[in-house]
């Protein structure tokens, strides 16, 4: 799951159905997959904003 998210942080684009196939190997099933690339893409959504933004720096 942790590969998966830091794969999608770093290029969303080079991720095949080879990553969902891993990730249904050690459990996850469509909805698991979906809820960790959600999770994941909000966080980075996020922290782009700020960082566009400048919160948090002093």
């Amino acid at each position: 799951m942790l590969d998966f998210a830091i794969q999608l942080t770093r290029d969303a684009t080079q991720i095949t159905k080879k990553d969902h196939e891993r990730l249904h190997t050690v459990g996850f099933d469509d909805q698991g997959i979906l809820q960790i690339t959600l999770i994941a893409s909000w966080f980075n959504y996020i922290n782009r904003v700020a960082d566009g933004l400048g919160v948090g720096r002093e």
